[in-house]
């Protein structure tokens, strides 16, 4: 009998901290400074005891309702990566508890007091367009309020953010104007582009005829006609059906003498 009440002694009198856990000790339900880390220690049965907590990342889904500062309904969906401080167990067991205790009383509650004051400070239009500047203002707020309760944010992800059905359908009208106002700008500029060519044209074929009329003198007209003449003289037939041969001669007339 008193090697069985030994045996149970010495078993009770060691504790063992798993890998990814720290042991709070306390001696008779008071929290010691001393943070256990993972192995094999010794306590005194009766007098001591060791709670257990995990430090390892853990992730919390969180659903938050918040304002914009257009006072536009935000509804986001927030993943968290989370951790105990190692070093600060007992700190966080002795102010707050376990690892239950800390999601319901100090995460859950701080992340959407954080939501709610970082969605105010941007319009519904903003944390769609600055979605990175708003996550990095979430995550450094968030950062610094849940440090004092020995806890590290690991990261932070919006996963999803969406607003009411009647801000979605504003924002789609909003679209649907803005890309029928493009497209009468676009058919606006094609028409003038079009009526410019067709100007630029008609000033190039004024032009063409205007040089035409400027060199086509008699002289070219004559030489013109010599050189595309076939050899047969053409026949000239006038009112009285008098059939006459064309006279060339008048192509050899000599020029007028200039002027003195």
């Amino acid at each position: 009998m008193l090697l069985l009440v030994l045996i149970l002694l010495a078993s009770s009198s060691f504790a063992i901290v798993n890998a990814g856990q720290r042991g709070v000790l306390m001696e008779f339900g008071h929290v010691q400074k001393q943070v256990l880390d993972e192995g094999l220690h010794f306590m005194i049965p009766i007098v001591h005891s060791i709670q257990t907590l995990s430090v390892r990342v853990q992730s919390q889904e969180i659903s938050a309702e918040a304002s914009s500062r257009d006072l536009q309904d935000v509804f986001t969906d927030v993943a968290l990566n989370w951790h105990v401080v190692p070093e600060e167990a007992n700190l966080m067991f002795q102010e707050i508890g376990d690892s239950q205790a800390v999601i319901a009383r100090i995460i859950n509650p701080a992340v959407e007091e954080v939501l709610k004051a970082v969605m105010a400070q941007y319009t519904a239009e903003e944390i769609i367009t600055k979605r990175g500047a708003v996550k990095a203002e979430v995550d450094q707020t968030l950062t610094h309020r849940l440090r004092s309760y020995h806890i590290a944010v690991d990261d932070i992800s919006l996963v999803h953010v969406h607003f009411s059905q009647r801000f979605g359908e504003a924002v789609e009208a909003k679209q649907i104007a803005e890309q029928e106002a493009k497209r009468a700008e676009f058919l606006a500029l094609k028409a003038t582009r079009e009526a410019e060519a067709k100007v630029n044209l008609a000033k190039g074929e004024a032009e063409a005829q205007r040089l035409v009329q400027t060199t086509l003198t008699h002289d070219l007209l004559s030489k013109q006609a010599i050189e595309r003449w076939n050899g047969n003289l053409p026949l000239i037939t006038d009112r009285e059906n008098t059939t006459a041969l064309f006279d060339l001669s008048q192509f050899a007339r000599p020029l007028p003498a200039p002027g003195p």
